[in-house]
């Protein structure tokens, strides 16, 4: 592989080809796993030949169900580990290049540059399509991994669905936050490109164009209450994801969708349906929509 500077300054670290982490300490029943990883490098052909990529360098515009879509390919392809092998869509098979992959970003990165591709979150505002990264500058052959979020996997946000390459194949796990090791060392980080912007820069992407907010809903009779036009067919937002984690808490999780997100599915307009009739509703049939008084009661 051929190593390729980010910008001056940040290369990798001479003549290392991948690492090792160092795993003291393991959690009992986690997965104590290796994922050493390359380094920055092109993407690479069908026939294991970089592919040019000019300048300026494009940060892709995407969507958060875009890019768990590109990480759930590599998992029914069952992609093997190998920090020296690229997949058929030209990204390294490792722990880097599997994000690198699912943001479509135009090269094979390392834990020590994604992060130039991102901007820093908080674990209160993780949603499925964020990273959590663990880079270590003072040593990064020790430890270095780097996770896809997939969502919360339970109401108390202690557990989560990763998406993550490591051996011996791409897999998708529930993991306790923020991993099985080193879990105060890994970052949340969210990709500059998820927006309906396109930002060019030379070199280092630069910060994709922010979109104005929203203006707020008006005053509604249930308190927080977000308006109907959250829910329904097409919605995708972070109310859709605190309906489904009060109906976890309700007792009405398994009548939801298989896994967390923010997109609204009909398993999720049948467990409100089914919440709404055990409330033995009032004032006209369970409809399934998270109403005024559905999110009363959901959030009481």
């Amino acid at each position: 592989m051929t190593a390729a500077a980010l910008g001056a300054g940040h290369a990798a670290p001479a003549g290392a080809a991948g690492h090792v982490p160092a795993r003291p300490g393991a959690v009992a029943g986690g997965d104590d796993v290796e994922t050493p990883q390359g380094e920055p490098a092109p993407l690479h052909g069908p026939v294991g030949e970089p592919v040019k990529t000019g300048t300026p360098v494009v940060v892709h515009a995407t969507t958060r169900k875009a890019i768990l879509a590109r990480a759930k390919k590599w998992i029914s392809a069952k992609v093997p580990y190998s920090m020296y092998a690229f997949w058929a869509d030209g990204y390294r098979q490792d722990c880097s290049g599997f994000v690198s992959m699912a943001w479509n970003l135009p090269r094979n990165e390392w834990t020590g540059s994604l992060a130039r591709y991102a901007v820093r979150t908080t674990k209160a505002r993780l949603q499925p399509g964020d990273i959590l990264l663990y880079h270590n500058p003072a040593n990064p052959l020790k430890g270095s991994h780097v996770v896809l979020f997939g969502g919360w996997s339970d109401h108390r946000h202690t557990r989560y669905i990763a998406y993550e390459q490591a051996p011996p194949r791409t897999r998708r796990k529930v993991t306790p936050y923020a991993y099985w090791s080193h879990s105060s060392r890994y970052v949340p980080y969210r990709y500059k490109g998820v927006t309906r912007g396109l930002a060019v820069a030379k070199g280092a992407p630069a910060a994709a164009p922010q979109s104005r907010p929203a203006p707020a809903p008006a005053p509604l009779p249930a308190p927080g209450y977000p308006g109907s036009a959250m829910f329904g067919p097409g919605a995708e937002n972070e109310y859709v994801t605190r309906v489904r984690e009060r109906l976890v808490a309700k007792g009405y999780g398994h009548l939801g969708p298989a896994g967390p997100g923010p997109g609204w599915s009909a398993a999720d307009r049948g467990a409100v349906e089914a919440f709404q009739r055990a409330q033995g509703w009032r004032g006209g049939a369970a409809d399934g929509h998270p109403g005024p008084e559905t999110w009363r009661r959901l959030f009481a």
